[in-house]
């Protein structure tokens, strides 16, 4: 089978990888307030439903969906990993989060980026230079001082949150199978088709557990989240579609690894403009300096020349 390889154009595949991280680290903030009053299935149909429809009519406007004679050149195998997997890290990452805390899930959804690039360095025969494995151990040090605390409660744990844990880590599998499938299905489709199938796929699958009566409940609040999240959900995987086409995965990786830095600071923002709304991670020193050698390692990775 013939592997898919990039553009070149490694300063666009950068500007997305940014986007994507930007718009994934905000939308825990809008999900938090939406959560308050939906369940986790119904946001997730929500989510999906939105992001076909939006993403079919801006194709079907601009001439571009694709044609059953394409439809029928992807390999249905490969299309049902990265349905499947994306499906199953929706669900795993919102089991772990209810049975563990945030901080937990955040620590452990990084290894999803980390298992993309290893899978990119041996299915895409990706490299990287000497100063990019150094990189990688700078970026992994950083995580191991920003999430301290929780890496710590990790250690001693019991019960639920070892089974919460263990969720997270099949989420980050599962979400990296999606990942690298999503990648080599551009050998068949642009990004955007693949996606509108993707987005189609799951939501259909989550159709028999939402429950979309409960959207007549939502506060103005509540409803302006919610859209915001559904939309998120377009243009972040969709600019994370268009990265793999013009990037290695590996790369794109290593810059998605800053996602929980801005998560971390848009709650802390959030929580000083409206008190109350949601809880404030506390950050200390060290995670400080976690997080200058969390954004130091992804870049030397991230700008670092391939060989």
């Amino acid at each position: 089978m013939q592997l898919h390889t990039t553009s070149g154009r490694w300063r666009l595949g950068l500007a997305l990888s940014l986007m994507t991280v930007f718009l994934w680290g905000v939308l825990p903030v809008a999900l938090s307030v939406t959560l308050q009053k939906l369940d986790v299935y119904t946001v997730i149909w929500f989510r999906f439903f939105v992001s076909f429809w939006v993403l079919g009519a801006y194709l079907a406007a601009r001439k571009q969906l694709p044609s059953p004679a394409k439809l029928r050149l992807i390999p249905l195998s490969l299309l049902g990993v990265a349905v499947v997997g994306l499906a199953l890290n929706y669900v795993f990452f919102m089991l772990g989060l209810s049975l563990t805390t945030p901080g937990n899930a955040q620590v452990l959804i990084q290894l999803a980026a980390v298992l993309m690039g290893l899978g990119g360095l041996v299915i895409f025969k990706e490299r990287y230079t000497l100063r990019q494995w150094l990189g990688l151990s700078v970026l992994s040090l950083g995580f191991v001082l920003f999430f301290n605390e929780q890496l710590r409660s990790l250690v001693t744990a019991q019960g639920k949150y070892l089974l919460g844990s263990g969720a997270l880590v099949l989420g980050s599998l599962t979400w990296a199978f999606y990942a690298l499938a999503q990648k080599q299905l551009l050998q068949k489709l642009p990004s955007a088709s693949v996606m509108l199938i993707i987005y189609g796929s799951c939501a259909f699958l989550f159709m028999p557990f939402a429950t979309p009566a409960r959207l007549f409940l939502l506060s103005p609040l509540q409803w302006g989240m919610l859209i915001f999240a559904a939309l998120n959900t377009v243009c972040a995987y969709g600019a994370f579609a268009e990265a793999l086409e013009h990037w290695e995965a590996s790369r794109v990786s290593a810059v998605l690894a800053l996602t929980p830095i801005v998560t971390l600071i848009s709650v802390s923002l959030v929580a000083f403009w409206v008190p109350g709304l949601l809880p404030v991670e506390r950050i200390t020193i060290l995670a400080v300096l976690g997080a200058v050698f969390v954004v130091a390692g992804s870049m030397t990775i991230a700008l670092g020349k391939s060989r």
